[in-house]
């Protein structure tokens, strides 16, 4: 549709992150939205599961990397559910072998709640070979905010439970700068990106 490119480029000049389902359901899903993030340069997105049983698929970012002017270097991946569903499986170094190649950097990690807690997925990531150096990256750097910041979750519980959502608590922070009580600009982990799903 391309009414999708259309806001999505909307979205990128606004300095809006996009976020989509990539847990591949449907055929072709990973192959389709890397296609948009081809036309759609200038716009960050964060596929949610990098493909679920799919994530193969993404290797191809280290080949896209290559070419010159093709790839904008947009896209991020939260882990959830896939990292839960390959740790310990047989397919479990091909899955760490695809996040090197998308890399680390560019790899967020949230819940999927109901289905999943933060939980699972932390303790699936543990289980993964990767490197301290990885690990320190992946849990420091990308996931600041609030895992961090115990005061700055409880602040936004508050605010969920004052509109009426304090049930459930659904935070994808994939913005460069933040701040929650002032409203001012702050850096966060100097990342480009940083994502938490807390629930």
């Amino acid at each position: 549709d391309p009414r999708v490119l259309t806001l999505v480029k909307a979205a990128g000049e606004a300095g809006v992150v996009v976020l989509m389902d990539n847990a591949s359901i449907l055929p072709g899903d990973a192959e389709k939205l890397f296609n948009l993030a081809l036309a759609a340069p200038g716009t960050r997105f964060i596929f949610a599961h990098m493909g679920g049983m799919n994530f193969r698929f993404w290797n191809v970012l280290k080949a896209a990397r290559t070419a010159e002017g093709l790839f904008g270097d947009n896209v991020y991946f939260d882990l959830s559910v896939t990292v839960a569903t390959v740790a310990g499986s047989p397919i479990q170094d091909e899955l760490v072998w695809t996040m090197r190649n998308v890399g680390i950097d560019h790899l967020l990690l949230g819940s999927d709640y109901p289905q999943f807690s933060l939980a699972q997925n932390v303790d699936a990531l543990a289980k993964l070979d990767l490197t301290a150096e990885e690990i320190a990256a992946f849990n420091l750097e990308n996931v600041t905010w609030p895992a961090n910041d115990p005061a700055a979750l409880e602040r936004m519980h508050g605010r969920m439970a004052s509109a009426g959502h304090g049930d459930r608590l659904d935070i994808v922070c994939a913005l460069d700068q933040l701040d929650l009580d002032e409203g001012r600009e702050v850096p966060i982990g100097g990342r480009h990106a940083a994502g938490l799903t807390h629930h």
